[in-house]
Order: structure tokens, then sequence, then C-alpha cells
């Protein structure tokens, strides 16, 4: 697993210096798929500068404060699908990140309980893609962190949100094959999509799977290297924004569940930053 620090990323106007903050965590880095979504996450941030890129993953860097103590913040667009989180995500992570949070949207495979308006916290996700078996055989599970997890629990729970799911989520290649059931598989792909429903899958949607991967490679190689280090790690939240139509009617909602999540996803890095180990800030 390589993990040297390249001096400038391929795929961003950025480098290794860009990562720094937080002391040795580096920035706390939010990707959500779209830069339009980015730029309105980096209206949060004080003192902000934005480091632009032809293929729009242009990166906003700035930071937060919370209980009196500043938060160091970088955020990109990962784009669409797991063969475009692979190429952020990685570079990324040899530029030197260590702690990172997609801000996403998916729709509901429990519609009957999981409407728009919800919030999902995958724990895991099916690897129902073609990126993350370039990595690891089909056979092995990818997770979220668990620091990850128990900060976002904790913080839903202090916040009194009742709008939110932790389980499994579907990752897929396909929006329009697998979910929709265009092409001459759709017989196909509907008895799968019912499977995963039957299954207790939360939701559908395009990158986590991939995220996954990469953090629990990158972990594993920085504790072989460090065991008492920081680590790498990553989790998600998603916005819900389709039930029973894939897409919500309601733009006013979905921009609402939209922005709640965003909301939620800057309360859990205030939350783990304050939880962090202090020889590492």
């Amino acid at each position: 697993m390589q993990t040297s620090v390249p001096t400038k990323a391929l795929h961003m106007n950025i480098d290794s210096t860009h990562m720094q903050g937080n002391g040795k965590l580096g920035r706390y880095i939010l990707l959500p798929g779209s830069d339009g979504r980015a730029q309105e996450m980096a209206k949060r941030l004080l003192d902000v500068k934005v480091i632009e890129h032809g293929r729009r993953h242009t990166f906003y860097m700035g930071h937060t404060v919370s209980h009196g103590k500043k938060i160091d913040i970088g955020i990109m667009s990962s784009g669409m699908g797991c063969p475009s989180m692979d190429i952020i995500g990685t570079e990324l992570l040899q530029l030197g990140a260590k702690r990172i949070i997609r801000v996403g949207t998916a729709g509901s495979l429990q519609p009957k309980r999981l409407r728009v308006g919800h919030m999902v916290i995958p724990m895991a996700s099916v690897r129902d893609e073609g990126t993350s078996r370039h990595y690891l055989d089909a056979s092995i599970p990818v997770l979220s962190s668990l620091e990850f997890l128990d900060v976002a629990r904790s913080v839903a729970k202090d916040l009194k949100i009742v709008k939110v799911a932790l389980g499994l989520v579907h990752t897929k290649d396909s929006l329009y094959a697998r979910e929709f059931g265009q092409g001459p598989l759709q017989a196909q792909h509907k008895v799968y999509m019912e499977h995963l429903k039957a299954s207790g899958v939360l939701a559908s949607e395009m990158e986590c799977a991939q995220l996954f991967t990469l953090v629990q490679l990158w972990n594993h190689a920085a504790l072989e290297s460090d065991a008492n280090g920081p680590g790498v790690r990553g989790g998600a939240v998603l916005a819900i924004v389709g039930d029973d139509k894939p897409f919500a009617d309601n733009a006013q909602i979905v921009a609402e569940t939209i922005d709640a999540t965003i909301n939620f996803a800057f309360a859990c890095i205030a939350a783990w930053a304050k939880g962090e180990d202090s020889k590492w800030i």
C-alpha cells in the first residue's frame, strides 16, 4: 500500500501543505458529490481560501471555531461514482488527509420508515460496484470507521435528531440500470433491488463503498507504521432525497434535508475534534 506523500496532486491544484492543520491530524475533509454543494458548505468556514481546478475539483480551505478551538477544514467535490471517489480520495490521502467525511445524498430503500427529510449514517456498504474490487476481494466487507460512528451517534443524540438511521447502504455503479431498471437486464435489476430491501439495506448511493475501502486500507497501513498514531478515519452522512420516487417532487424539503445533513456533518467535526487525543492536536 503506497502511503508516500507526493508534492502535488494530479487531479487538483493542491499539495501536501494544504492538508496541514489541527496538529498531526491535518485538516478534516468534507467530500460532497458536487462543487455546487461544496461552495455552499464553504460558506460555513472562516477565512476561506479557494483553490480552483478546471475539472471543478476546487478545494475550499478555512476553519471553524468550536468550544473556543480553531478547527481546520477542507472541502472538495468527490464527483459522481466510485471511480471519481477513487481518484479524489486517493490523492487526498496521498497528500496527508487523515479524517474524511462524505456528505452526500441517497434514495431510500425502506420508504415505509425512511422518507425524504431523513438522514442515514452508513455503518457499512454493499459493494455493488467495480472500483473497490480492484483493491479487495468481493468477500471482504468495507465499513465506516467506528470512531466516526461513535461521534455521529453521540451528536445525533445530543441534537435530538429523530429522523436519522444507522445501518447498511448500497453503493452501485449505474443509477439508470441498477436502480431505475433501464436496459435489457431490467428483470435482474428489479430482483436484486428487492433483495436489498428485504435484507434491510437502508438506502442506495454511489460513493461510500470506495471511500470506506480507501480509509480501511490506508488506516491499516498507517497503524502498521505507527500503532500509536492517529491513523486514518472516515465515514459518511447522507441526505435522503427520494423515497416512493427516486427523486422527491418537493424541492424545498430536499434542500432543507441537504442543509440539515451539512449542518450535522459540521457538528460531527466539532465533536470529533473535541474528542481527539490531545497529543495529536
